[in-house]
């Protein structure tokens, strides 16, 4: 059963280090998941305050995920066209076979959704789009590094563990 749980949890930090930047895949989330289910097994020693502190961090950055890339677009002037523009542009650029479609694909939503909303104010329009590749980007970094840091802990705690893992 311990094998079982380790796999499982080496599989959702493997998704979440992906669902960083992959905005379709739950990032950090699953990497808590990861987390969790290594401190389910007999073999590794429940800490309370890592899961608690991991879980508390977790909540944090996954609203932040969501704030930092609307107060991006809203800081640099952009409307609430432009922000519906990025969430349809995020889908096409998932399902669209272009390179960097999840970045490509918000940051033209945003600009068409912003043009719609006023179409002789291009300047404004590509400012607002700016604004929501910055935060998206930022908020990335911010989700992929504590990716890297929880399946770093997972990967410590695997090797601490190992002997009785395996």
């Amino acid at each position: 059963m311990d094998l079982l749980l380790l796999l499982l949890g080496f599989i959702c930090m493997i998704v979440g280090v992906f669902g960083s930047f992959l905005p379709i895949l739950p990032g950090l989330s699953s990497c808590w998941v990861g987390l969790l289910l290594l401190y389910m097994t007999k073999a590794v020693e429940n800490n309370y305050w890592i899961l608690g502190i991991t879980l508390v961090i977790t909540i944090i950055v996954t609203v932040l995920d969501y704030v930092i890339p609307a107060k991006g677009t809203k800081k640099f002037g952009g409307s609430s066209y432009g922000i519906w523009g990025t969430n349809i542009g995020l889908i096409v650029g998932i399902l669209a076979p272009i390179p960097f479609g999840v970045i490509i694909g918000p940051f033209v939503g945003a600009l068409a959704g912003e043009l719609i909303y006023d179409s002789k104010n291009h300047k404004r329009a590509l400012k607002a789009a700016t604004g929501f590749l910055l935060g998206f980007l930022a908020s990335s970094f911010i989700n992929f590094m504590f990716c890297i840091i929880f399946l770093g802990i997972f990967l410590s705690l695997t090797w601490e563990y190992r002997n009785l893992l395996f």
